[in-house]
């Protein structure tokens, strides 16, 4: 099946291949179900799935990508706007489902049967590399979500790299409870083991008790999924037959990190990369894992630091620039927005990920954060939002933190840290102001504390702090 190579039977089959939520099915069952939807699916402009954690989600997706058609996977509590420009800007003709949703108007359901099977002639798709297999909105923090249009390659080149990284095969089992719309629960967490042959447990919810009870020999989880597990220490230790926990989408506190080595033995992997990119930096699985970093390149793959100015930024563990990238997994561009995509790369062919970073001489890489929000110009100095956090998140108080620069009138921006309490301290400003100031640079300090309950956050954990900004906390 080309990209899904599971399917091919070179692995075999088992009745558990793909666990979602409780339901088993084996890949032979999978295709069935799956070659039914691409039957019904041939030659439709784009599918759009609705992604629950469901095997219908599964089989659905995997049905597009059979029958060659772009597969838009549509995030399940995402609101009526939302949804209605991401299914009109895709040109989806169809969704996944049996009923619609008032808003998909002019879109036909395409039902999903498990027990389904495609006709006897049915054939899926020729395969083509630079076919579109998939359309992934971005979060649209600027104006509405774009569509990135990542192609069969690009998604193979990827899964590809982190087997390699990871040292992942048929042998292992696959345990995550991530949303089904987004690279790290779909594209990693679905077409990974169907890629590699190992056999995949999605708990449906990410609990600490759903992980435990999988018995996986590799976990993907966010951050805030690993830190519920650190605070419940006979999970965290039920954990400990895994050989990887793999972390990613939001930088893993440094407390949980090590709060996990205790309990399971073994210190988690960090990864980064973004939809446009999909993973291009990992910890690998027989390499160091140091709290704070995201490892190296993926095979193929290369990054490069610059500075504002244009100018190359040394790769010296000290020096921040914006993260570029150029290799097999990028997309190919914004749907139907030329001008967004030219404005992507640079003038030699680098993809702009926004993120500034640090690279040291041993080429590890560590995320301070966005451009846009985490690298703060305060009183001429560049301070990166990350590692400010980093240094609050070693207080014994602190549970967990989230630093910005506020608009200032003396020092342009100031370093503004919003701090949660863990409850067994109390806190004062002038407190949390000195530790870190003790620890980092002086002008790296925050100026000022605000104590909060709790972060906003995304679904995939990100602390969302435009919104802290906006609302003035």
């Amino acid at each position: 099946m080309g990209l899904l190579t599971a399917l091919d039977g070179g692995y075999g089959d088992r009745a558990d291949a793909v666990t979602v939520a409780g339901t088993a099915l084996s890949w032979e069952q999978l295709l069935g179900a799956a070659g039914a939807v691409a039957e019904r699916a041939a030659g439709a402009p784009a599918l759009a799935v609705l992604a629950r954690p469901t095997a219908e989600t599964v089989a659905a997706v995997v049905g597009g990508l059979l029958a060659g058609v772009p597969v838009v996977p549509l995030p399940p509590d995402s609101g009526p706007v939302e949804r209605a420009h991401i299914l009109r800007d895709s040109g989806a003709t169809l969704l996944a489902g049996t009923a619609l949703p008032e808003d998909a108007e002019g879109l036909t359901a395409l039902p999903v049967d498990l027990a389904d099977r495609p006709g006897g002639g049915w054939r899926p798709a020729a395969e083509d590399p630079d076919r579109t297999a998939f359309v992934l909105y971005t979060s649209g923090t600027t104006g509405a979500p774009k569509g990135a249009l990542i192609p069969h390659r690009a998604v193979a080149a990827g899964l590809d790299g982190l087997a390699d990284a990871w040292q992942w095969d048929a042998g292992d089992t696959l345990v995550h409870g991530l949303p089904l719309f987004h690279v790290h629960g779909l594209l990693l967490g679905v077409l990974g083991a169907l890629r590699t042959g190992s056999r995949l447990v999605h708990t449906g919810k990410p609990t600490p008790a759903g992980y435990a009870a999988a018995r996986g020999s590799l976990y993907f989880g966010v951050p805030t999924v690993w830190s519920r597990i650190a605070a419940e220490p006979d999970a965290a230790r039920a954990l400990a037959g895994a050989r990887l926990l793999v972390s990613g989408s939001a930088p893993l506190p440094v407390p949980v990190f090590e709060r996990l080595r205790a309990l399971t033995g073994q210190a988690p992997a960090e990864r980064y990369g973004m939809t446009e990119t999909l993973i291009t930096v990992a910890t690998r699985a027989d390499g160091e894992r140091r709290p704070g970093a995201v490892g190296v390149p993926l095979p193929g793959t290369r990054t490069r630091l610059v500075g504002e100015d244009g100018r190359p930024v040394p790769a010296d563990g000290e020096s921040v620039g914006e993260l570029q990238v150029q290799g097999p997994t990028l997309f190919d561009g914004y749907l139907g927005r030329a001008e967004a995509t030219a404005a992507s790369r640079t003038a030699d062919g680098w993809f702009r990920t926004g993120d500034v970073a640090v690279i040291g001489p041993d080429g590890f890489h560590r995320i301070v954060g966005r451009a846009s929000v985490d690298l703060i110009k305060s009183g001429g100095y560049r301070i990166g939002a990350g590692e400010v956090e980093a240094a609050l998140r070693d207080h014994p108080g602190v549970a967990d933190a989230a630093v910005v620069g506020a608009p200032d009138p003396d020092l342009g921006q100031a370093v503004v840290a919003y701090v949660v309490a863990n409850g067994e301290h109390v806190l004062g400003e002038r407190e949390l102001i000195d530790f870190v100031a003790g620890r980092l640079s002086v002008h790296k300090r925050p100026r000022r504390i605000v104590l909060v309950g709790d972060l906003p956050r995304n679904a995939m954990g990100k602390v969302l702090k435009k919104q802290l900004l906006e609302d003035g906390r």
